[in-house]
């Protein structure tokens, strides 16, 4: 299969490169892909209950090789889903419209995005680049969340280790329950999202429908939601913020996109067995930290796993529990971590940080203010802290084209 290049003059500007695949062998079906662009991506996005697109640059050899698949994926999920409202398949040329590429923080090509009613899935799609592995991910993202109680025993049973929404309704037609259902759908990778209705739920509505959330934990209580149960944007937050743990796991799975956030790492390199460390950081950062919520991500990560950033470090697992900023320049360990839950004691490194201090202490010593005239005299020049480690699991360039500099390509 041959792809090209050129300037297609018949129907767009001069100045539009177009991609224009040329083949024998393969034959478009009934499949239609939407071009999206700034005229029409808002109203396209906020129409459609769940939108694929991929975000493509045409000089991009690896765009080129994507879209006879994309297309094919496109025709099989559309006879599945002939409904042009619940799915579109549909592309975006970020050569032409960066400013698309620049909203959704896209460098690279090609990307593909994931869009439940107007909201972009933190999550985009990372599987195989094949017709039946995008057409089985579309097919799982139109499975129903939601698991309908038949008896409130039911309750009883389920796994405390995962965190769950329970929705107690009156009628599944209702717009209570539409907008439990459109919260669900995004974050159905976070939470177990279960619901009642009628006589099921009867004895749990005394004061209405209403949802409750069940931290992990046999014995952690129930937390009861209070908004507006028709309120999309309260009801989305409230359960976001029970769904989505402060302090996240960081897995070879999902590395490479807690590194596309874009933000430094402060990370508890710990045992995998060993869960009050990981309690204790949970909760420090809660208390020190919680105003520095986006501009670090507080993660946690299993020592076993992630033995090389630790000898990037000069730690091995047996020097666990260990604290580090990845600042994916440099790495920063937390001096001792006795020291994580002293009041302010961890928030003043995540500070030091942010303005530099560590950066600067690493490559002359101590500054100034912080040292004695003793220190001063003896002072030495302290050597590079250790390269980041985590920057390695940024998108590999033998699957993206990384678009640092327009020039580049």
């Amino acid at each position: 299969m041959v792809y090209h290049c050129y300037w297609h003059t018949n129907s767009l500007p001069m100045n539009h490169l177009y991609c224009w695949q040329v083949t024998g062998l393969y034959t478009p079906g009934r499949g239609e892909i939407t071009s999206l662009d700034a005229g029409n991506i808002d109203d396209i996005l906020s129409d459609t209950e769940l939108i694929l697109f991929v975000c493509i640059f045409c000089r991009c050899r690896f765009s080129q090789m994507l879209h006879p698949i994309f297309e094919e994926a496109s025709n099989i999920v559309r006879e599945e889903f002939p409904d042009t409202t619940q799915v579109v398949f549909a592309r975006v040329d970020c050569d032409q419209h960066s400013d698309i590429a620049q909203r959704y923080r896209i460098s690279k090509y090609p990307t593909l995005k994931l869009f439940r009613n107007g909201m972009m899935m933190k999550r985009e799609y990372r599987g195989q680049r094949s017709v039946t592995a995008i057409a089985d991910f579309i097919r799982q993202q139109k499975v129903d969340p939601i698991k309908a109680i038949e008896n409130l025993e039911e309750i009883s049973t389920i796994d405390r280790s995962r965190r769950t929404i329970i929705g107690y309704f009156e009628k599944r037609d209702s717009d209570n329950y539409r907008t439990y259902e459109k919260v669900a759908n995004i974050l159905r990778d976070d939470c177990v999202f279960l619901a009642a209705f009628g006589e099921v739920s009867k004895p749990e509505r005394f004061s209405g429908d209403n949802i409750i959330y069940k931290p992990m934990g046999e014995n952690a209580p129930d937390m009861v939601y209070m908004g507006s149960l028709t309120n999309f944007d309260l009801s989305y937050t409230w359960t976001q913020d029970k769904c989505v743990p402060l302090v996240r796991e960081i897995t070879f799975e999902n590395g490479e996109e807690l590194t596309e956030e874009g933000i430094p790492f402060l990370i508890l390199f710990h045992q995998k067995d060993d869960t009050d460390s990981l309690e204790k950081f949970q909760q420090e950062v809660a208390r020190q930290l919680i105003s520095e919520k986006g501009s670090i991500n507080f993660l946690h990560a299993d020592c076993d796993k992630f033995r090389h950033p630790l000898l990037h470090i000069q730690k091995t697992p047996a020097d666990c529990p260990v604290i580090a900023i990845d600042s994916f320049r440099h790495m920063y360990v937390f001096p001792e971590f006795s020291d994580f839950a002293v009041p302010g004691k961890l928030r003043q490194f995540v500070l030091d940080l942010h303005s530099g201090k560590l950066h600067r202490e690493f490559h002359h010593g101590p500054d100034p203010t912080d040292s004695t005239p003793e220190q001063e005299e003896n002072r030495e020049v302290a050597s590079n802290p250790p390269e980041s480690s985590f920057q390695k699991l940024a998108p590999s360039e033998t699957r993206y084209t990384i678009l640092r500099d327009r020039d580049e390509l």
